[in-house]
């Protein structure tokens, strides 16, 4: 017998050894007001089919909790490819990034036509079909030259390149019916369990939607968001010219000595882009109705700062003179700050910037007048002034860089025409493999924890703990205006994760096992796995990235 504590109901219970969490459930009352899809196992989120042979703690997971919904998610992306196999026998799918509250897949057909809304509703049917019959989702673990051989036979191969560089001995894959599938995660018991989700077509492919986070009853609301599928797009379409569409052709490059390569032409396309946007600020400044303000957001650690020295340094090229001021200098005090309901400082909330005052200032300094700008001090948490004096003079243009940037109560008094906004963000166009994306918020996290470590700000476990509220944040006061940018940067990097892995993986392995941060430490320490290590000795000191790991 097992002894297993459930922190659900914060009961003891012995069972037999061998006894699956989904038999388990039934004996715990757990009272959720969503079905529970998965649970963590001594804090590492495991399928509901996990059988326990030793004492362990457990807690049962909703969709609610992020890993909950990571495993509905890849759930459907297997009942789509299911679906998809049975309707349009020959096609490939591809499930290549989050937009619009959802996931966008395309869909190459034998004869290379776009996929017809009549094909995506048959597929829309055989999915509802899938999930009527509540057919399970079988796992094998088998060793790793098993599976390579499987997924080449079957002409997966994105897959076996995937797992030709992992270094595993052992691998674990899926089937559903009679089709397999590879995920770097666990899946919900079976297809009943889907219930919530849509498709419908969208640009040249569809639209995955899935469940809301907050209501999981209902599906998340679609939002429209062409720059950002635009900008997906870009990045997708340079890795392909590349040949460098899935990590598997990243590690393949990386061992065939291509790593210095790939690193000269990441800085050269990211330069590119900074140089047409400067040209662009300068067009403008120069027209009937000139630039004088360029508002730069961005979520927590998309290279915000390094972004903006590097623009600036272009806008001098182009023989202007920017000056660069940050929302956080216009901070309230820290006592006047925000806070949420249990107490804590909400720093996130637009109330936090004084805006009314920078406002001022700024009106002030398009008027011609000479204004002494504050600096906030994060030590004391006070607003000084230090004499730091500003003027817009002959060819000088404001850079204003924070988070809420964009945010039009900011900004409301300026004339448009006197406005330029940038919206940057870590897009990843690289994806695991056909069937697994990969997280946009995991490129920002891992850069979070490496340069708050390094910094000594934070430790990994600290970093971990407040990363949700981040997100909610960022959800709140950053994304809805996204689509309002003149122009969106991709400060996603093609070989960062390679680099970033040297530094990540002794700074996650310190998070300790017995708390609740573990979980996604041992996911990301997973995820990073998959990556064929690169050295940071080439990496330029200018680069976006070296805001991260240093030098």
């Amino acid at each position: 017998m097992v002894q297993v504590y459930c922190k659900n109901t914060k009961e003891t219970k012995r069972f037999p050894e061998g006894t699956s969490l989904l038999q388990m459930l039934s004996e715990f009352d757990c009272h959720t007001p969503f079905p529970i899809v998965s649970a963590k196992v001594n804090n590492v989120s495991q399928g509901l089919k996990f059988k326990v042979y030793q004492n362990k703690d457990i807690e049962f997971i909703d969709v609610r909790e992020p890993s909950g919904m990571r495993v509905y998610c890849r759930s459907l992306y297997f009942l789509l490819y299911k679906a998809a196999c049975d309707v349009l026998p020959q096609s490939k799918l591809y499930i290549e990034h989050p937009i619009s509250h959802g996931y966008f897949c395309h869909v190459r057909k034998a004869d290379d036509q776009d996929i017809t809304p009549q094909e995506i509703a048959g597929i829309e049917q055989r999915m509802r079909d899938l999930v009527e019959k509540d057919l399970p989702f079988h796992r094998y673990d088998v060793q790793t030259e098993k599976a390579i051989k499987e997924f080449r036979k079957a002409g997966f191969e994105d897959k076996v390149r995937l797992l030709e560089t992992s270094g595993e001995a052992y691998t674990d894959y899926y089937t559903l019916g009679d089709t397999a599938d590879y995920f770097y995660g666990k899946l919900v018991p079976s297809t009943g369990y889907l219930t919530v989700w849509g498709i419908q077509p969208y640009h040249d492919g569809l639209l995955l939607r899935v469940p809301s986070r907050e209501n999981p009853s209902e599906l998340a609301s679609f939002e429209d968001q062409p720059k950002t599928f635009e900008m997906f797009k870009e990045a997708l379409r340079w890795n392909i010219i590349m040949g460098l569409s899935t990590v598997g052709d990243v590690n393949e490059a990386f061992l065939n000595g291509r790593a210095s390569e790939l690193i000269q032409i990441a800085e050269a396309l990211q330069e590119k882009k900074i140089v047409k946007i400067a040209e662009e600020i300068e067009r403008r400044y120069n027209s009937e109705n000139p630039l004088q303000v360029v508002l730069i957001t961005g979520p927590s650690s998309s290279g915000k700062t390094t972004f903006c020295k590097r623009l600036s340094i272009q806008l001098k090229a182009c023989g202007l003179r920017p000056m660069s001021v940050s929302t956080d200098d216009y901070f309230v005090n820290r006592e006047d700050s925000p806070r949420f309901p249990d107490g804590s400082f909400d720093f996130d909330n637009f109330e936090t910037v004084d805006h009314r005052l920078m406002e001022s200032d700024i009106m002030k300094l398009l008027s011609g007048e000479e204004v002494e700008v504050p600096e906030f001090n994060f030590v004391t948490g006070l607003r000084e002034y230090n004499g730091k004096k500003l003027r817009l003079g002959e060819g000088r243009i404001l850079l204003i860089e924070g988070i809420h940037a964009l945010n039009p109560a900011l900004t409301s008094e300026i004339p448009e025409s006197a406005k330029f906004r940038i919206f940057i963000n870590t897009l990843t166009g690289t994806l695991l493999d056909d069937h697994n994306s990969i997280p946009t918020s995991d490129n920002r996290l891992l850069r979070r924890i490496v340069r708050d470590y390094n910094a000594g700000a934070f430790t990994a476990r600290e970093s971990i703990s407040n990363w949700q509220n981040v997100l909610n944040a960022e959800e709140k006061w950053i994304y809805p205006y996204q689509e309002t940018a003149d122009v969106m940067f991709n400060s996603a990097y093609l070989i960062e994760f390679a680099v970033l892995k040297n530094h990540a993986e002794p700074i996650l392995r310190s998070v300790p096992q017995n708390c609740a941060e573990f979980a996604e430490a041992h996911r990301l320490l997973k995820f990073i796995h998959y990556f064929t290590p690169v050295p940071d000795k080439e990496i330029p000191a200018t680069s976006l990235l070296r805001e991260f790991i240093g030098g």
